[in-house]
């Protein structure tokens, strides 16, 4: 079968809600590949003529927001019980240096932490429980929450979406080509927008809290 033909019977409403679930159940606390998904789906709808991109945004911003603030409130009831079990059975995303230094950053930059922990895949996992885990008032939480989830769902969806419909015009005459090309420059800017907000990440966890940081957090 052609590869046009292949992306052509994907059930529509299948990728959407598959973008919105796991985006969701990531933000839950669950380590689950939401990037991945998303810029999969974005570079899909560069080939699939039935999906649209804004919806594909949207359904991922939602899933984000929604995710997070059950996993806010899940941090909230579990505290640190909660991460205590996550390190021992996701020790490579909940171990305790990973929360101890999502804890500081938290700290020190309260709702920029959360806006900005969207775009760190750690941070990402860490942020709806280690919020509410912290105490942090929910109204700040949510706005920060829902600006983050948009910006990073529908910016990368837009961004990945160009470059796939881009590729396939400058190589419309080689399908898998292009495919090919869309996969790997997405994932190479997805990486690079990692990178670069990781560094910002460590930058901003390396000193420990203050009283008055950790009562900042809490309001």
């Amino acid at each position: 079968m052609h590869i046009d033909a292949w992306l052509a019977a994907i059930p529509v409403l299948l990728v959407y809600v598959t973008v919105g679930l796991v985006i969701g159940v990531e933000s839950l606390g669950i380590p689950l590949p939401g990037e991945i998904v998303l810029v999969s789906a974005a570079l899909l709808a560069s080939h699939h003529a039935g999906l649209n991109p804004w919806i594909i945004g949207g359904v991922a911003s939602a899933g984000a927001i929604i995710g997070d603030s059950i996993g806010y409130l899940i941090g909230r009831k579990g505290g640190q019980r909660l991460f205590d079990w996550a390190g021992r059975k996701f020790p490579k995303h909940f171990g305790p240096e990973h929360v101890a230094s999502a804890e500081r950053l938290f700290h020190k930059r309260g709702m920029w932490a959360v806006f900005f922990g969207r775009f760190v895949a750690i941070l990402r996992i860490l942020c709806g429980p280690l919020a509410g885990s912290l105490h942090m008032h929910y109204a700040r939480f949510l706005t920060a929450n829902a600006l983050g989830g948009i910006v990073w769902a529908g910016g990368t969806t837009a961004l990945v979406y160009t470059l796939g419909v881009v590729a396939e015009k400058w190589l419309s005459r080689f399908s898998y080509a292009a495919l090919g090309v869309a996969v790997v420059v997405g994932i190479i800017v997805s990486l690079v927008i990692k990178k670069r907000m990781g560094r910002g990440h460590e930058t901003a966890s390396s000193s420990s809290p203050s009283e008055e940081e950790r009562a900042s957090v809490e309001r």
